[in-house]
This record gives structure tokens, C-alpha cells and sequence, in this order.
């Protein structure tokens, strides 16, 4: 897969800011290698709001990235999440109404959230979208977004399938509405037109295994189940034996457990947005900004991914996928 000039200046933005910090805690205090606000002491508060559903793994990495940030750049990290729109909405306005420094936020639903956005920017409050709405933000006054494009992502899970595994696909969203999902799909039926959506509650696993396996009971025809996110490739191969059914499945997005199913054959590969960079990066970039006036990306999203894994390659992801930061 060709790398884009984005994705090259992730890369040298990455290792100019070495990654390989050790950090657990929310709250910075490690003086940083840089120059500015570092040097001289300066400290900052960033909100960091998210659409973090509860128990849901991924977005451990994205919080040990940002952590990392933060103690390497001296930042008091605040982080909320709520995977309610509106509520998201609240906790944006919470932070500016507590006089954050910055802000970085996702946007799954834009209209719903791009509004409070539009305020922080408004306020003078430097905001980094990340994760979610790489097609939106400019649009509420936001200049730099860290993500995949989940569009080329589902481009690539087409292509992949229909190379390796062709034949009718099923693409289950686990959180209908969300752009970031609707963009997957989409993507994987440009490549694979053979694509129909399944539509599942995220939020009640035992009923996405019902409603996944119900489906394959049904359909014979189903060759291949892509998930978009480890927890729901899980319960996908959980109910696959259950149904009898011999279909593929591939994923988005990487767990411990999903790292060591494609090492064992079980899932045939995932395309990873990579998030712990992305909640390293979206600090980071606040950080330069409001210590150095920096801005990254020139307007356009700067790329994590996609970045495919799977057998060729998953040997030292695994451990890296154990450290949550894979």
C-alpha cells in the first residue's frame, strides 16, 4: 500500500516527538526534549472528549498515547468521553467553560457536536479533531485532524477481499449514523461491490452475536463477516462456529485478543487506524501549537492509517498489541 506524503509527515512528526515515552498518568509532569513553553516551565491544561462507548477496549490506546504526550510535554491531560452525541456536546462545553488551553476532540456525529467546537474556536481555545470526522471539521473552524481515512481503510478491506477471499460480504455497523462506520462500509463496497450492511447494537454484545449469527444461519451465500471494531470480530467468530457457517472474517482495528486471532489463523487480517498515535499526536500538536504557534497538515488531515495487519507481518504487533499501544 502506497504511503502518502500525510502519512510520511506523521511518521517524521512521530519520531521528532519520540514516542517511546513511558507514561501512565493523566496529568503531566516530565519536562520536554522541545523548545518553548517546555524550557521555560510553562504549563497547560488540554480537555481531551471522546466517544468512548464503556468497556470499550480501543480506546485504551488512545488514552495511553495522549497520557504519554502529556508527561513528555508537561500538560495536565483531562479526559471524558460519553458515546451520546449530545452529551459529548456538554462535555465539549464543560471544557470551555472551564478555561481549558485546548481541546481535542472526535466527531462521530458533526451536526450534533460540531456546534460546541465552533465555540471553543470562537473562544480562541486551540482545537485537534482526531479519530472521527476527517471529512467534516474544517467545517466548524478546526485546522488540524490526526486519523485514518476510513474511506481508503474500506477501499482496502474491499480490495483484500476480493483478491483473497471474493464472494457476498456482510459488513456489520455497530453504531448506525456514526460517519467513521458509514465511511468503512462504503469504502469496502467500492471494492467488493458484493457488500450488503448489517446493522447490530454495539452497545449489547450477546445481541450482536444473536443478530450476526442469525444472519449466517439465514444466508449460506455469506463468505466473508468485516467488523469494524475488535469487539465485534470477536463476538463474529464466536458465533460463526455456532452457525455453521464458514466464512471469513476481517476486521478493523486491533485488541490483544484479535493480534493473537490473526496469529492463529482465526481472523485473516485487520486494518488499523492506529490509535495510539492518534491520541499521541492530537496532544502533541496542541502542545506545539499553544507553545510555539504551530500548526500541522497544512489544513488537511494528517494519516495514521489504514495500515494493514496480518500474517506477513503480525509477529511483533502481537506484544505491542498486549502494551496497548497497538
Amino acid at each position: 500500500m502506497r504511503r502518502t506524503r500525510r502519512s510520511l509527515q506523521m511518521a517524521a512528526l512521530v519520531s521528532a516527538a519520540t514516542l517511546a515515552v513511558a507514561a501512565c498518568s493523566s496529568g503531566g509532569g516530565a519536562k520536554s526534549e522541545g523548545g518553548g513553553g517546555a524550557n521555560s516551565g510553562e504549563s497547560y491544561t488540554i480537555a481531551m472528549v471522546t466517544h468512548e462507548a464503556p468497556g470499550d477496549t480501543f480506546w485504551d490506546k488512545i488514552r495511553n498515547g495522549a497520557e504519554a504526550a502529556a508527561a513528555n510535554h508537561n500538560i495536565t491531560l483531562n479526559y471524558s468521553n460519553n458515546q451520546d452525541a449530545g452529551e459529548q456536546s456538554t462535555l465539549i462545553q464543560n471544557a470551555i467553560d472551564s478555561g481549558v488551553d485546548g481541546i481535542a476532540t472526535t466527531l462521530p456525529t458533526p451536526d450534533a457536536i460540531g456546534p460546541n467546537v465552533q465555540k471553543a474556536v470562537d473562544a480562541g481555545i486551540p482545537v485537534v479533531a482526531f479519530n472521527a470526522g476527517i471529512n467534516d471539521y474544517r467545517n466548524y473552524g478546526v485546522t488540524m485532524y490526526f486519523g485514518s481515512d476510513e474511506d481508503l481503510a474500506g477501499q482496502t478491506v474491499g480490495a483484500k477481499i476480493s483478491q483473497e477471499t471474493p464472494g457476498h460480504t456482510v459488513c456489520v455497523i455497530q453504531e448506525q449514523g456514526q460517519v467513521q462506520l458509514e465511511a468503512r462500509c462504503a469504502g469496502v463496497a467500492k471494492t467488493n461491490p458484493d457488500t450488503e450492511v448489517l446493522y447490530v447494537n454495539g452497545r449489547d454484545l450477546p445481541a450482536v452475536q444473536q443478530t450476526i449469527g442469525a444472519k449466517l444461519q439465514q444466508d449460506a451465500s455469506v463468505t466473508n463477516v468485516v467488523a469494524l471494531g475488535a469487539d465485534i470480530a470477536l463476538a463474529a467468530q464466536q458465533t460463526k462456529a455456532d452457525a455453521g457457517s464458514k466464512a471469513n472474517i476481517e476486521t478493523f482495528d486491533l485488541n490483544a485478543d484479535v493480534a493473537q486471532q490473526i496469529q492463529d489463523g482465526g481472523i485473516a487480517f485487520s486494518v488499523d487506524q492506529q490509535p495510539y498515535v492518534q491520541g499521541y499526536m492530537a496532544v502533541t500538536a496542541l502542545w506545539l501549537n499553544l507553545s510555539n504557534g504551530n500548526d500541522i497538515g497544512g489544513g488537511g488531515p494528517v494519516l495514521t492509517g489504514p495500515s494493514v495487519v496480518d500474517q506477513s507481518n503480525i509477529g511483533p504487533i502481537v506484544e505491542y498489541a498486549k502494551n496497548n499501544t497497538r
